[in-house]
């Protein structure tokens, strides 16, 4: 039986205060869970139902077992999964980023769970394995965003700084920053490099004019067919998806 110090403990990193407080988030559901065990985010506990089918290796980890009413007072989720867990934030470096060999993705104050996760998704899908994001940018580990993440976030390294400090020490001859804007250059038609920075900006508000500053490479998706009327933009999830797949496009080809 969950006590009450405990259950409070869980609910409490439902609220960003008390995640960066303690220094956890939670995960929740079979997939995510076990994605979250494959790789070396540290789970300090899991809390799971009897129709959860525990792993087959020898875990590391604190396990308990709690009924279905027990699970619904713990869990983010409006329709609770058979397993919870508990896993410390790992410390993220810009330091350890390299710049001048790989695609990174720059979020500029991305303010939608669903936006976030899906975008972590598309990263971890395209093999980029680093994302920064402003300040303001929602936090990853909120329950809805590592939710939406389906297990990407054991994968793609999340870090968040002051994007225009970040952007400012770049080395624009050796590392391009690409900003998607939409009086951009064709992003079928323009020179495009394998590495560098991809930012996308803010739902309603698009860069911001600090960041796009620090922009040396203005692209954008072409509507088609051209000069006819269409929707007014696309929603951010899918235009990094647009872009990344044809980064890798031409990397590969």
């Amino acid at each position: 039986m969950l006590s009450k110090n405990v259950i409070k403990k869980i609910t409490s990193l439902h609220n960003k205060k008390f995640r960066k407080e303690l220094g956890l988030f939670i995960a929740e559901g079979d997939k995510l869970v076990t994605d979250l065990l494959t790789v070396q985010m540290e789970v300090e506990s899991i809390f799971y139902t009897d129709s959860w089918q525990l792993p087959s290796q020898n875990l590391q980890v604190e396990l308990n077992e709690v009924s279905e009413p027990e699970m619904k007072k713990i869990s983010a989720l409006t329709t609770p999964s058979s397993v919870l867990a508990v896993v410390k934030i790992p410390i993220r470096l810009l330091e350890n980023l390299d710049l001048k060999s790989e695609l990174i993705i720059a979020l500029d104050d991305i303010q939608d769970p669903g936006n976030l996760g899906t975008i972590i998704r598309l990263a971890d899908w395209f093999g980029i394995r680093n994302i920064v994001c402003s300040i303001g940018t929602v936090d990853v580990y909120s329950p809805k965003v590592v939710q939406a993440t389906m297990g990407a976030i054991a994968r793609v390294n999340v870090h968040y700084a002051e994007l225009q400090d970040f952007l400012g020490k770049i080395d624009c001859n050796k590392v391009p920053v690409y900003g998607t804007f939409m009086d951009g250059e064709n992003l079928y038609k323009t020179e495009i490099q394998p590495n560098g920075v991809i930012v996308m900006g803010n739902e309603g508000k698009g860069i911001s004019q600090e960041v796009e500053k620090l922009v040396t490479k203005r692209v954008a998706i072409p509507s088609y067919p051209g000069n006819t009327e269409t929707s007014e933009s696309l929603n951010v999830a899918m235009a990094t998806a647009i872009i990344c797949a044809e980064f890798r496009r031409r990397i590969t080809d």
